[in-house]
C-alpha cells in the first residue's frame, strides 16, 4: 500500500493468456474496495494488444468510479509499446491526489455527520434533506391481479425522478400490448426495468429521455414519492466488516435505526454476495381466472425461485419499503421477513442485477448513479426479494458487501393511486 493506492508488481509476459490472469487479480482487489491502483510493469518483457486492452479497460473502469489506475513503473519494452499505442500519457504516471479529484456525480455536501460501527457493518451517515418524508401509494389490487381478473386496475403511469416504484407491470403502449408480458418491475431515478413473462426471460428497460419519464403499464404495485426534488432525508454508506456479507434484514434493521423511524422507503445500490428471490414465469393475465397460480405443484409453472444465491459478485439496484411491526395502510403490499429474534420486520423489495462495477465511495447522486448503471453495465435479471429460512434446504436471504442506501421515513396517510 502507498497511501490510498495499492501497488501490484507484475512479472513475465502480459499476453492474451496472462492478461486474463492480470485482469482477474486486479478485479479481486477492486472487489476488496481498492479503487486506486498502481501497476509496476518493470519486470514485464512482453505486452500484447490483448494486454493493452486489459490495461485500458481497468483504467476506464476505475476512472468511472472516481478511482485511479496508472503504471507507476515499466520496462523499456512496455514503455515503447505504450508510446506506439499513444497511451503513455494516459497510463504512465503517478496516482493523482484523491482529494483533488472531481466527479460530476458527487454532491456538494459536508463530511459524514457520523460513522457508526455495528456488528454487521460500518456505516457512514450523510444528511441530504433531514426533513424529507415519503408518501407511499398502493396501486391496483394484488389479489385480482395475481388471479388474472384485475385488467381494470392496469394503467399507464409515469414516475417523476423523485419517485421510486415496484410491482407488476410491463413496458408497452397499452394493456392489450402488455398483458402477456406482465412481470416484476422496478422504477427509480428516471429508469424503469422489468422482466417480461412471454418466454424470453430477458429483462428490458427504459430511461428518461429529454426530461420525459418513461411510461409503464402498472397492474399492481407501490409508488413512493417525495414532495421536492430531493425525496430522501439521508444517504447511508455501508461496508461489511471483515468481508462477511451483510444480510438484507440486518441492513434494513440498521437503516430503520439510523433513520429513527418505524417505517422507511429505501433505494439501494450495492455490490452483492448473492440475491434470494422469485420472479413470475407467466403473466397472470394468461390464466383467464381458470387456474390457481399458487397451488402446489402448479406454482412451479408460475414462479421461478432461487434455490441458491443468484447474481453473486454483481451490482444490484434495490428498492422498496420496510417496517418494524405492521401497517394498516400497507397491509396488502408488505410481507413479513423471517428475522431471528427482536421485533419482526415486514416489507417488499425488488432488485435489478447488473454486471459488476465497483460502487463509488463517498456521497453520490442517485439519478446519475442509476443512469450510469443502465448505460454502462448489462442488466442481467430482476427479482422480488424473499427470505428462505427452511431448516434443511433454505437458501437464506440476499446479502451485500458494500454500497449506498438512500432513505426517508414514510409519512401518512397513504391512499390508493388511481388512473
Amino acid at each position: 500500500m502507498r497511501g490510498e493506492a495499492l501497488e501490484l508488481k507484475v512479472q513475465g509476459r502480459v499476453d492474451g493468456y496472462w492478461s486474463d490472469h492480470l485482469s482477474a487479480a486486479v478485479d479481486r482487489e477492486i472487489r476488496q474496495g481498492h479503487h486506486h491502483i498502481e501497476l509496476d510493469l518493470s519486470q514485464v518483457g512482453f505486452l500484447s494488444s490483448a494486454g493493452i486492452g486489459t490495461l485500458v479497460r481497468l483504467y476506464k473502469e476505475l476512472k468511472g468510479i472516481q478511482g485511479s489506475f496508472v503504471i507507476s513503473n515499466c520496462s523499456r519494452y512496455v514503455l515503447k509499446v505504450l508510446q506506439l499505442s499513444k497511451l503513455e500519457d494516459v497510463l504512465v504516471g503517478k496516482v493523482a491526489d484523491v482529494s483533488s479529484t472531481v466527479d460530476v456525480r458527487r454532491i456538494e455536501s459536508p463530511a459524514a455527520v457520523s460513522k457508526i460501527e455495528r456488528p454487521e457493518a460500518i456505516y457512514e451517515v450523510y444528511p441530504l434533506a433531514p426533513d424529507a418524508t415519503l408518501q407511499c401509494q398502493p396501486i391496483g389490487d394484488a389479489a385480482s391481479t395475481m388471479y388474472g381478473s384485475g385488467a381494470q386496475n392496469c394503467q399507464t403511469l409515469q414516475f417523476a425522478n423523485s419517485t421510486f416504484a415496484i410491482g407488476l407491470g410491463a413496458i408497452g403502449d397499452d394493456f392489450e400490448d402488455c398483458k402477456r408480458r406482465v412481470g416484476e418491475f422496478i422504477n427509480a431515478g428516471g429508469a424503469v426495468a422489468y422482466l417480461p413473462t412471454d418466454g424470453t426471460n430477458v429483462p428490458d428497460f427504459l430511461l428518461a429521455q429529454g426530461g420525459q419519464a418513461p411510461e409503464v403499464q402498472v397492474c399492481y404495485g407501490l409508488a413512493c414519492h417525495g414532495s421536492n426534488s430531493q425525496p430522501f432525508s439521508s444517504l447511508i454508506r455501508f461496508e461489511a466488516k471483515d468481508g462477511v456479507p451483510i444480510p438484507l434484514t440486518a441492513l434494513l434493521g440498521s437503516c430503520l435505526e439510523l433513520a429513527h423511524s418505524e417505517q422507511i422507503g429505501v433505494v439501494i445500490i450495492a455490490e452483492t454476495a448473492g440475491l434470494i428471490g422469485a420472479a413470475l414465469r407467466r403473466s397472470p393475465f394468461t390464466a383467464n381466472g381458470k387456474q390457481e397460480p399458487f397451488g402446489f405443484p402448479g406454482i412451479r409453472d408460475w414462479l421461478t425461485f432461487t434455490a441458491e444465491p443468484a447474481y453473486a459478485n454483481r451490482v444490484a439496484l434495490v428498492a422498496g419499503v420496510v417496517l418494524r411491526g405492521g401497517s394498516q395502510t400497507l397491509t396488502s403490499f408488505i410481507r413479513p421477513f423471517n428475522t431471528p429474534g427482536g421485533v419482526p420486520l415486514a416489507g417488499h423489495f425488488h432488485a435489478a442485477a447488473f454486471s459488476y462495477r465497483p460502487v463509488q465511495r463517498g456521497v453520490i447522486e442517485l439519478k446519475a448513479s442509476i443512469k450510469s448503471l443502465f448505460e454502462g453495465q448489462s442488466l442481467e435479471g430482476i427479482l422480488h426479494l424473499l427470505t428462505d429460512d427452511r431448516a434443511i434446504s433454505g437458501a437464506g436471504e440476499s446479502a451485500f458487501i458494500r454500497g449506498a442506501c438512500w432513505m426517508a421515513p414514510i409519512s401518512g396517510p397513504t391512499q390508493e393511486r388511481s388512473a
